[in-house]
């Protein structure tokens, strides 16, 4: 007799869209972090400086090459494992959230909605900043660090455990939550626009017949425009986020730890414009176009290709066991 399952041919359940989407952007991660560490790099040098400050890099490439020549892989993988973990979970929120918000509203799970779609996209993106504020910012601080050519405040960690019972030691919980105003800032801006972009572009290839739906050039297209959105709506709060976690600090009058350089991400964003103009908001935004496109592609296009693997899988079991 056949066991009990689900329908052939039905859409993948919530805990199954967020595994898929967990072992894509894990993959798309390792991939995209040598160009956030130089981004990450980037948006640091010359901080709060009118001139610029001293140069240690040039540009994306050159901090690439120095890392490489100075730290080797370490360097270029600094932050990979907090990253993997962060990035895992951020884009699994996505489905469950947007199926949910098409059912609240009457309307088919499997519908893309771009109303429901960008309000997904940025609850997930915040929900995400949320639980993975420890590891944006561990993250943050690893990228940043350099023995060899180091810009801004300096944190050396041994590894992404011993980040985070150091800054626990000295800070406690709070110190854990450092940012978090400047992190769902910054992930909600860009979780808004990545999936809702991505889903638009494809249904208008795949509408106006200009590819089929599974063709491999549909998901680079579509995950191409997605990213370059992305970059453009997140990169002035990436660049406060950044500079959020990685400032020095001091005890207050209170007895708390306070920020020597910046309040609140406005406050971060105001500085920076005051002080750096346009440019100094957009610090770093080749090498975040670097991370951000093969990440995007690669996190999508890997998405679509693992749950239709998947559900081809699952479906030949169920043939199997009928």
């Amino acid at each position: 007799m056949a066991i009990s399952s689900p329908k052939k041919g039905r859409p993948v359940s919530t805990t199954e869209g967020f595994i898929c989407g967990g072992i894509a952007a894990c993959l798309a991660v390792t991939v995209s972090n040598p160009a956030e560490v130089a981004k990450t790099r980037l948006q640091l040098q010359g901080e709060l400086s009118k001139e610029g400050g001293k140069k240690v890099y040039n540009n994306a490439i050159d901090v690439l090459a120095k890392t490489w020549k100075n730290e080797g892989i370490r360097g270029i993988q600094r932050g990979l494992p907090p990253a993997i973990l962060l990035n895992g979970s951020r884009l699994g929120f996505y489905e469950p959230f947007r199926r949910n918000l098409n059912k609240f509203f009457g309307r088919p799970a499997d519908e893309q909605i771009p109303v429901t779609s960008v309000i997904a996209g940025a609850t997930s993106g915040a929900v995400g900043a949320s639980l993975g504020n420890p590891l944006f910012l561990i993250k943050a601080r690893m990228q940043a660090y350099s023995p060899s050519l180091p810009v801004g405040a300096q944190h050396n960690y041994k590894s992404a455990f011993d980040a985070l019972a150091t800054i626990f030691r000295a800070e406690g919980p709070r110190g854990l939550v450092r940012g978090i105003d400047a992190a769902i800032l910054r992930t909600s801006m860009g979780s808004s626009v990545q999936l809702p972009s991505y889903n638009f572009t494809k249904a208008q290839i795949v509408k106006n017949n200009i590819l089929p739906a599974d063709s491999p050039w549909t998901f680079f297209l579509s995950s191409t425009f997605s990213g370059a959105c992305v970059c453009l709506a997140m990169q002035p709060a990436d660049t406060a986020l950044t500079r959020m976690y990685n400032q020095p600090t001091v005890i207050g009058p209170d007895g708390r730890l306070r920020g020597t350089l910046y309040r609140n991400p406005i406050d971060c964003l105001w500085k920076t414009f005051k002080i750096e103009g346009v440019r100094g908001l957009y610090k770093g935004s080749t090498a975040h176009f670097m991370r951000i496109a093969p990440h995007t592609i690669i996190t999508l296009t890997a998405n679509d290709i693992i749950v239709n693997l998947y559900k081809a899988a699952r479906d030949r079991d169920l043939e199997d066991d009928s």
